[in-house]
């Protein structure tokens, strides 16, 4: 049974994501005065946050299933033409959704049911693929149920955008208060999780682990979310803080399963993409603490949730991602290249398309420019927060440029 996939599949939607990282940060970079006042609900921010999370986060997760999905599953994509028909429509859906929230918002509901047909067709095509997996494991129930938060993700966005266009519908902030709950703690978190089962032993080249922490973080994570969407519905404080309680705990048992999968790794040194992968762990369970502690004592200002999110939309999603492409492009590019060559002629080694000293640098700046942005905000220096955010969008340029050169290698 072939479980390959045509590279070119993962790597058009890798391709189109890292543009539109770039793409996001500009437009963040001129957007500075509302980040400074902390007016996220702004139609330049609305743009550039789904070019971040949209274009660059969730591109990326689908490029990256196409690749994992068979090897992780041990099953084939279900139907790889029907996922090159998926690619155009949702980059044409993501391209539009974003720039009309930017430009002309009473009318990005259109946009938005071209991202929901694609984004419908990329489940359709999970579904099917996972389906034949012959035995069910634990990254079974992470993957389906990230995929299944990112449905009820999508149609609470399709909603929203709706409400906008038509204004018909109540319970605006609750809709937007559970659309971003499933989108980044739901859809992204568990597919992190899921994944980072596969990922974690590989590139730590780990053996003799339990994954003992692996069924509660699941169970737990999923009770927690639940939690939350059932407070923001009944405005309940009590509930909110238990839920993001309950979060916290099931982030803190898969953060158990990855110690102990470290701790019985063979290679000693970590590659600095896989370590800063890492990094964005502890900075996920730190901000859930953050995130609790802050529910439990009282403090329901705007200006810092909005930050929190953001920081853990770029401390843990976008970090973890930036980690682990930086080694799953190498792999991708050599294994389609140079492995049916090796032993017949001189081929590269796969150390010699990553350039270890330049990632350091890069990543080291991605943490500088974030922190320092948060901080700035924070503090309404705004002069700071316009620095900060011009170095992150030169460093997510470079780090672009990085990936891309890996391809000529």
């Amino acid at each position: 049974m072939k479980i390959d996939t045509n590279i070119k599949l993962p790597l058009s939607f890798i391709l189109f994501a890292l543009i539109a990282f770039v793409v996001a940060q500009i437009i963040l970079f001129f957007s500075s005065g509302e980040l400074v006042a902390g007016q996220f609900r702004q139609p330049d921010i609305w743009m550039g946050a789904h070019f971040l999370l949209l274009g660059f986060a969730v591109m990326i997760a689908m490029g990256a299933m196409y690749q994992l999905v068979p090897v992780a599953f041990l099953t084939p994509i279900w139907s790889q033409t029907f996922g090159f028909i998926q690619f155009f429509v949702t980059a044409i859906g993501v391209t539009a959704f974003a720039i009309l929230l930017g430009v002309k918002p009473n009318i990005a509901v259109y946009g938005g049911a071209v991202v929901v047909i694609g984004v419908l067709m990329f489940i359709l095509q999970m579904v099917i693929t996972i389906s034949k997996q012959e035995k069910r494991n634990m990254m079974t129930y992470f993957v389906m149920g990230a995929i299944s938060c990112f449905f009820l993700t999508i149609i609470a966005g399709f909603l929203l955008a709706w409400n906008i266009a038509f204004g018909s519908i109540n319970q605006h902030n609750t809709i937007l208060a559970t659309h971003v709950l499933l989108g980044v703690a739901g859809w992204f978190t568990l597919l992190i999780f899921g994944f980072s089962y596969k990922l974690v032993p590989m590139f730590s080249l780990s053996h003799g682990f339990s994954m003992k922490w692996a069924k509660p973080a699941f169970v737990t994570y999923v009770v927690g979310l639940i939690s939350l969407i059932l407070s923001f519905w009944l405005n309940n404080g009590l509930i909110q803080t238990i839920g993001w309680f309950i979060v916290m705990i099931g982030f803190l048992f898969f953060f158990f399963d990855v110690k102990e999968i470290l701790a019985k790794r063979v290679k000693k040194k970590l590659d600095k993409s896989f370590a800063f992968a890492i990094l964005a762990i502890f900075i996920g369970l730190g901000i859930h603490v953050v995130a609790f502690v802050v529910s439990l004592i009282g403090i329901s200002d705007q200006a810092t949730w909005s930050w929190l999110i953001f920081l853990y939309i770029m401390g843990w999603i976008v970090f973890s991602i930036l980690g682990y492409l930086n080694k799953i492009v190498p792999v991708l590019w050599w294994t389609y290249k140079y492995a049916d060559h090796v032993g017949k002629e001189k081929v590269p080694l796969l150390k010699d398309m990553i350039n270890e000293r330049w990632n350091l640098i890069l990543f080291s700046l991605f943490i500088i420019c974030v922190l320092g942005l948060v901080l700035s905000a924070l503090l309404q220096l705004g002069i700071l927060v316009w620095i900060f955010q011009g170095l992150l969008t030169i460093t997510t340029l470079l780090y672009t440029l990085a990936v891309i050169r890996i391809l000529f290698v």
